[in-house]
């Protein structure tokens, strides 16, 4: 493992403490309330209230959050699988999981994460791959590249919540386009490369 960043066990206990006041990722949410694998991969792909229902009922529901009929289609998919070949249960193998339809490497370390509670992955969306860079941890170009650099330079200890903290502190604070950094917690800490404009 390569060096840790300077000062993460202080960025992350800031981080910890400013996002009690911001509602929880979903995903996080469900993790934590149900510790139920399946409903961490749905609520991955799109909404557990949509369980049960046929493909128009699901895409009804799932309407909200755009691009509706394809997440329909890959929740039907999904439980037809886990049905058929894992006799309805969610497996906890990073190649299994993502060979589901629609699951992805970021959604395939939720599920590790926040469905099975291991501390083996660093989900990465683009709210983790951004503040990494502008943090300095990384200085990669995709989610994946970050992901690969993450885990080579961020103690595991830290993995398990760090999705969960950089994604509501992206969406909170270090917003794409001129973040608050006026208010950020971690804002001494931060060489916020990258940043041109912020408030």
């Amino acid at each position: 493992m390569l060096k840790a960043p300077k000062n993460i066990g202080k960025i992350i206990k800031l981080l910890k403490k400013e996002i009690r006041q911001f509602k929880e990722p979903i995903a996080t949410e469900i993790g934590e309330k149900t510790k139920d694998p399946f409903l961490v991969l749905i609520s991955c792909i799109m909404s557990l209230r949509t369980l049960k229902l046929s493909k128009k009922q699901i895409e009804k529901a799932i309407f909200p959050v755009g691009f509706y009929p394809t997440k329909a289609k890959y929740i039907i998919e999904t439980c037809k699988i886990l049905i058929e070949k894992y006799d309805g249960e969610v497996p906890d193998n990073e190649e299994e999981l993502l060979q589901l339809p629609g699951i992805g490497r970021k959604c395939m370390g939720i599920v590790m994460c926040y469905g099975f509670g291991k501390n083996s992955h660093i989900p990465t969306d683009t709210h983790v791959h951004k503040l990494a860079n502008r943090l300095g941890w990384v200085k990669t170009k995709t989610p994946e590249k970050t992901e690969i650099a993450l885990t080579k330079t961020i103690p595991r200890k830290y993995w398990h919540d760090l999705n969960n903290l950089l994604v509501a502190h992206g969406q909170n604070v270090c917003v794409p386009v001129s973040p608050f950094c006026s208010k950020c917690a971690i804002s001494k800490y931060c060489p916020k490369i990258g940043v041109k404009k912020s408030r």
